[in-house]
């Protein structure tokens, strides 16, 4: 097992909100050095630790200027960078190109001859690989099997990223591992982050978020085809222990689900969140969204118990009580985020 203590760790995309929490977890665990390279695209500077150990570079991955300056001192290399999320990639398919695709390839175009490196952690989507079904789900297992009909240029995105960290392992050597990531809700996940990616969902960017700040203003939940969509929820506290699982034992060239197993209908997520938050305001009830058709999926976690040891920890009760508590204590900034986007949301 490759430990990550003191250890010298690139993180792209180390602002967001799943790298701001990988980032401080690996300052607990006591790494050497963290290198952060993030534009903030969909992410803000206040997630930033003020830690010495911390070094911040304000700029894409595709950067040249960047590229030239890293040099093979990195243990580990987590790439998390990505261009947030399906709507908006579908919106600007050549920003998305631009922001995930073209920053795996010129990443790894850069880390190939790198000799010191143990392991690259690329961040996959299970929402890429998952059945296209509305009726019943499977679990989603870490196939080679691909479909060629694709949701968004989000999605084609992420599979691109797995193929070119395939190729880079068996034709260079890059010891790259990829981790397939349901869908991550949690704490530090700020509504608005970032810079205006052309629709609402630059605010309105996951459900979890989105339901828990619609739930303490007291305004209703907007919930899409009847609520019988369903997804698997995993802390993001869980999804960080996952990723270090991954750079400290996974394998590279293999893909590994980040995930619960469990099943959770929208509907049940909006009634829980209202529960919690003491919203008496009724869900509002709105078509499927037509562009979507994953409409159930959740992933598999025995390939990633197995040879990972990794198992989520958090239920999903107690998940959401964190998050609102979270996001409670955070309302002030979260409002300044949204507020920056206030002309586009209007209009």
């Amino acid at each position: 097992m490759e430990g990550l203590g003191d250890s010298t760790i690139l993180v792209t995309g180390g602002a967001g909100f799943v790298g701001s929490n990988l980032v401080r977890r690996l300052l607990q665990l006591g790494v050497r050095r963290l290198h952060i390279v993030d534009n903030l695209l969909s992410a803000e500077r206040v997630n930033v630790p003020a830690d010495p150990r911390v070094a911040f570079s304000e700029c894409s991955v595709t950067d040249d200027s960047l590229l030239r300056g890293l040099e093979d001192e990195y243990d580990f290399v987590f790439h998390l960078s990505t261009y947030h999320g399906n709507q908006s990639s579908i919106h600007d398919p050549i920003a998305d190109h631009a922001n995930n695709t073209l920053t795996t390839l010129k990443l790894y175009e850069r880390l190939k001859g790198f000799r010191r490196l143990k392991k690259v952690v690329y961040s996959a989507a299970g929402c890429s690989v998952a059945e296209k079904t509305h009726s019943e789900a499977h679990a989603t297992v870490e196939t080679d099997l691909v479909s060629l009909h694709m949701d968004s240029p989000y999605s084609m995105s992420k599979v691109f990223g797995e193929f070119y960290s395939n190729y880079y392992w068996k034709q260079h050597g890059l010891p790259a591992v990829r981790a397939r990531f349901q869908n991550v809700y949690g704490p530090g996940e700020i509504l608005g982050a970032g810079q205006w990616r052309g629709t609402p969902a630059t605010v309105w960017r996951n459900v979890t978020p989105t339901f828990i700040y619609k739930a303490l203003k007291k305004q209703a939940l907007p919930v899409e085809n009847e609520g019988r969509t369903s997804r698997d929820f995993i802390f993001v506290a869980d999804i960080a222990e996952g990723l270090i699982a991954c750079a400290e034992r996974g394998r590279p060239g293999e893909a590994y689900n980040l995930a619960t197993g469990r099943e959770t209908l929208i509907l049940d997520l909006a009634t829980r969140i209202n529960r919690l938050t003491g919203n008496p305001t009724p869900i509002q009830f709105l078509p499927r969204r037509t562009w979507d058709n994953s409409g159930k999926r959740f992933g598999s976690p025995e390939k990633a118990q197995r040879e990972l040891d990794f198992r989520a920890q958090v239920e999903l009760e107690e998940g959401l009580s964190r998050t609102v508590d979270w996001t409670r204590a955070n309302l002030d900034l979260i409002e300044k985020t949204i507020a920056r986007h206030a002309r586009h949301l209007s209009g």
